[in-house]
């Protein structure tokens, strides 16, 4: 066995209800006085701040990140959704905090993990292997993720899932829930309910890793042979509800790849938005979590290595063909049959189209922007990015106009997103006409 050395210092994660729901609590009388103490400081300035503006500042942040960090499970994942499906409608000092979220989670002591070992493979698990380093190469937030060989010589990546955590989930939503209503952040009038209903499902099943241990199986097999990725291999024997056990494949951040070469970012960002479309029209089988992590890139195959597959999703027929109409209009540039295709698909209802049909035809052409550019697109074209971004704000600031996209909607659109999202930090340029006319 290998012990910890310079790795982080361990943070024991709340297993108990109670002892959760007190994190709660605390967290929100931290944020309280934070709010308290900025609005009389900007007041003594001659200031009018809104509950926004107190509540959206860089001290708040911090004690919201530091306290989901700790907690993990539900309440980390909340904040991780929030830093990557709105990191860039945020203020750029919030949404530098919240990405810690993504990339620092603090491991669990070595004493709590090997309790969690005991109980899930029994005592004396130790023997099975010839290595087991305790310093995790990954931690996030349900699970923490080691290297390991076993007996037999194989190198595996082994995800061990943090104590409570499914048992915590639905009270971690509900909780997270709350104090977003008691901020004012959301409108009253906005029904979360199905929303939330929906989060505890997909949390359920993300924390079940027999569950993902068989996507894991499923995509292996869609993608077997394939040139451009590599997909882990299953380790059955010793994958449990809250351990899952897979072969160790090598590769670096796919951020990192913003100094390779242009020809090198336009192929790893093609083919991800390649099998998206697969994943859409030809598997009905969709992982929906594009956080950054999920991509490595092995530089000695060139091959993209595909990780973490809780939260992946069926994709109905109906639901694919909804898309297939609204893309096949964006590639037309029919601007009303594409803004029509997409109220079909929920992204907004008829009270954002009757209030400021203008405004959303504006959107609609600059998210359309890929689709007819007869060249290969450059993602790394900051001005889309920053009028999009201008645009969503002046919606999101009419609150009378929320709106809750359906459930199939929201994931499709969160991958959607996350892909767009990679390929501008990558610089890429993509011909999405050519990759997209095979499938309309």
């Amino acid at each position: 066995m290998r012990a910890p050395s310079s790795a982080p210092r361990g943070m024991a994660v709340p297993s108990g209800r109670l002892s959760r729901l007190a994190r709660f609590g605390g967290l929100a009388s931290g944020v309280a006085g934070g709010m308290l103490a900025e609005g009389a400081r900007q007041f003594s300035q001659g200031r009018r701040p809104t509950v926004g503006d107190l509540l959206l500042t860089p001290a708040n942040a911090v004690r919201v990140t530091e306290q989901l960090a700790q907690l993990r499970g539900a309440a980390m994942k909340v904040g991780q959704l929030i830093s990557m499906d709105a990191g860039e409608m945020l203020p750029p000092e919030l949404s530098d905090i919240l990405s810690r979220l993504r990339a620092d989670a603090r491991p669990m002591p070595q004493v709590q993990l090997k309790a969690a070992l005991n109980r899930r493979w029994g005592r004396g698990w130790e023997a099975r292997f010839h290595r087991f380093d305790f310093d995790p190469i990954a931690a996030a937030s349900i699970g923490q993720v080691h290297r390991a060989l076993t007996l037999e010589g194989e190198d595996l990546a082994i995800k061990v899932q943090y104590p409570g955590v499914r048992n915590s989930i639905d009270s971690d939503v509900d909780n997270v829930a709350t104090l977003l209503r008691i901020s004012g952040l959301l409108p009253r009038e906005l029904d979360v309910t199905p929303l939330l209903g929906e989060a505890k499902r997909q949390l359920h099943e993300e924390a079940d890793y027999e569950h993902e241990g068989r996507h894991l199986a499923r995509f292996g097999t869609l993608l077997a042979g394939h040139a451009d990725f590599a997909v882990p291999r299953l380790h059955a024997d010793l994958t449990r509800p809250d351990v899952l056990a897979m072969t160790y494949l090598a590769g670096g951040p796919v951020e990192d790849l913003i100094a390779a070469p242009q020809a090198e970012r336009d192929q790893v960002a093609t083919a991800l938005m390649q099998l998206l479309l697969r994943e859409l029209f030809e598997f009905g089988l969709m992982q929906t979590d594009p956080n950054f992590a999920n991509y490595r890139h092995d530089s000695t195959t060139g091959r993209i290595v595909l990780l973490d597959f809780g939260a992946t999703r069926e994709i109905r027929p109906e639901v694919a063909e909804g898309y297939r109409i609204f893309l096949r209009a964006a590639l037309d540039e029919d601007r009303d049959g594409a803004i029509e295709a997409a109220r079909r698909i929920g992204f907004f209802d008829e009270r954002a189209l009757n209030k400021d049909r203008a405004g959303l035809e504006a959107m609609f052409d600059l998210a359309m922007a890929p689709f007819q550019s007869t060249e290969p697109f450059d993602f790394g074209d900051t001005a889309v990015v920053g009028h999009l971004r201008t645009r969503g704000m002046t919606f999101a600031e009419d609150r009378a106009v929320w709106h809750i996209p359906p459930i199939d909607t929201l994931f499709i659109q969160r991958k959607l997103g996350g892909i767009y999202l990679l390929a501008a930090r990558l610089k890429a340029r993509v011909d999405v006409r050519a990759i997209l006319r095979p499938w309309l």
